[in-house]
């Protein structure tokens, strides 16, 4: 596969809200409407899975890290076993487009994605991508992460895992997600994996905000049912 088709193919304060809606008001979230899309496509207490949940905030008590410990609670009382990479907080290094893998690892860079990340991610079956809005889509240290994807797509894809995207925004508009989970969902066609549920989080550029809202309960029951 070339590589070249294969990239084709794929508050905190004043930064939130630059990055994450440039600004934008913020509009009221009613208890009644809300952004959260979960499917009824998990286990809901069946088969008890090894989940790698996967975050990309800076922020180690931001709003989509809320959502990341609130889903590991629930995921963790019904059983599952749950691995945790906060991606902004370890040593990783981006793609280098070197092709040295042959997409079948090991990558150059013997960071903590090849050493402490991979061996998780392979192993498990669920995948749960958690990232705060900046720019319309994911942040940059989860984007280092997915694009590191390519050293292990023989393993990665069409393993059939399952996969679940939590992510927060300062905006609330209809369309503010729609880059983001887009990209996901072709992610998800090209890897093979199946979408269980998503949590987004629109309206929240801060964690008292988003601490106010129904998206951390979002993200528990969804933990716990899967």
């Amino acid at each position: 596969m070339d590589r070249r088709v294969f990239i084709q193919g794929t508050a905190a304060g004043f930064i939130t809200l630059l990055l994450s809606g440039c600004g934008l008001a913020l509009q009221n979230m009613s208890a009644g409407s809300t952004a959260a899309q979960i499917t009824d496509k998990t286990s809901k207490g069946g088969n008890k899975m090894k989940i790698t949940v996967i975050t990309g905030s800076p922020h180690k008590n931001g709003t989509s890290a809320l959502l990341a410990d609130k889903f590991i609670e629930g995921a963790r009382q019904a059983g599952h076993e749950v691995f945790r990479f906060n991606a902004a907080f370890e040593d990783i290094h981006p793609c280098l487009g070197c092709d040295r893998c042959g997409m079948n690892g090991p990558c150059v860079h013997q960071d903590a994605i090849d050493k402490k990340l991979m061996p998780q991610l392979l192993a498990a079956d669920l995948v749960v991508f958690v990232t705060p809005l900046y720019y319309w889509g994911m942040s940059a240290q989860l984007k280092t992460v997915v694009d590191r994807f390519y050293a292990s797509n023989a393993k990665l894809c069409g393993s059939g895992k399952k996969a679940i995207l939590m992510a927060t925004a300062y905006d609330a508009k209809d369309w503010t997600m729609s880059s983001l989970t887009h990209h996901y969902q072709t992610l998800m066609k090209y890897l093979g994996w199946e979408d269980i549920g998503t949590v987004l989080a629109v309206g929240c550029g801060s964690r008292p905000v988003i601490e106010r809202s129904e998206f951390p309960e979002q993200a528990y029951q969804l933990g716990l049912k899967i």
